[in-house]
């Protein structure tokens, strides 16, 4: 079998993309361009969002801040706040693309496909390519994950109106779920599920306590807890 050349590792990740993950974000897609019809943003308006911001989340807060007239600082900050999940998952991604040689524009086009979604597929596939290979691979992943959902947001732009307000609401509901599941499925110890458990009962309550906050919070909470119950359990076993 002929080595794989970068070429080819780009149209492997093109393909990677046609998944049950990329269907889902394709669906929670069309939620965001109901969405964003109807908090009375133009056509325009949803291919920039959906162009220059990879993650659905923050496409959701900005839409949400500005539809209630927040000021643009603000809803600035809750954008900011909500995209800083995002770089521990790019902290720990963009080292995996570096190869024989640094590309450095390649790997900042790379980071800019840097949601849960590619970050949880990166993680399932890069350790089986050759170092070479990842950074075009992962290009190609994202590029295609891009155009899927750019294409589900005019989808979901023209058909709202004619959706009722609960589909659109269960297909923006699609992707935490599916990122819960995914999370739990690639669980690797006791301490990252106390992780995602923790989340769960403390996402309501801190949504509640200190909204446009609450994902930071929770995170940070979140992952104290479980590190913290980690920590005794080992000791525990050490001892």
């Amino acid at each position: 079998m002929p080595p794989m050349s970068p070429a080819s590792a780009f149209a492997r990740g093109l393909r990677a993309a046609i998944s049950v993950p990329a269907g889902v974000l394709f669906a929670t897609a069309l939620g965001f361009g109901a969405l964003a019809r109807d908090g009375g943003f133009s056509v325009g308006h949803t291919v920039f969002m959906s162009l220059t911001m990879f993650a659905l989340p923050n496409q959701v807060v900005l839409v949400d801040q500005l539809a209630r007239n927040e000021a643009t600082a603000a809803a600035a900050f809750a954008v900011a706040l909500a995209a800083m999940r995002l770089f521990p998952m790019t902290a720990t991604l963009v080292p995996l693309f570096r190869g024989s040689r640094r590309r450095r524009w390649l790997e900042l086009v790379a980071a800019h496909f840097v949601a849960i979604t590619t970050w949880i597929e990166a993680n399932r596939r890069l350790a089986h390519l050759e170092a070479d290979m990842r950074l075009p691979y992962q290009v190609g992943l994202g590029l295609a994950i891009s155009a899927l959902m750019l294409a589900g947001a005019l989808a979901g732009y023209a058909l709202a109106g004619t959706v009722p307000p609960v589909v659109s609401a269960v297909l923006l509901f699609l992707t935490p779920l599916y990122f819960l599941l995914s999370l739990m499925a690639t669980s690797q110890s006791r301490m990252d599920v106390a992780a995602v458990a923790a989340g769960c009962v403390l996402a309501p309550i801190l949504y509640a306590v200190v909204p446009g906050i609450d994902l930071l919070a929770t995170g940070l909470l979140g992952g104290t807890v479980a590190y913290l119950i980690g920590r005794m359990r080992a000791r525990r076993s050490g001892t």
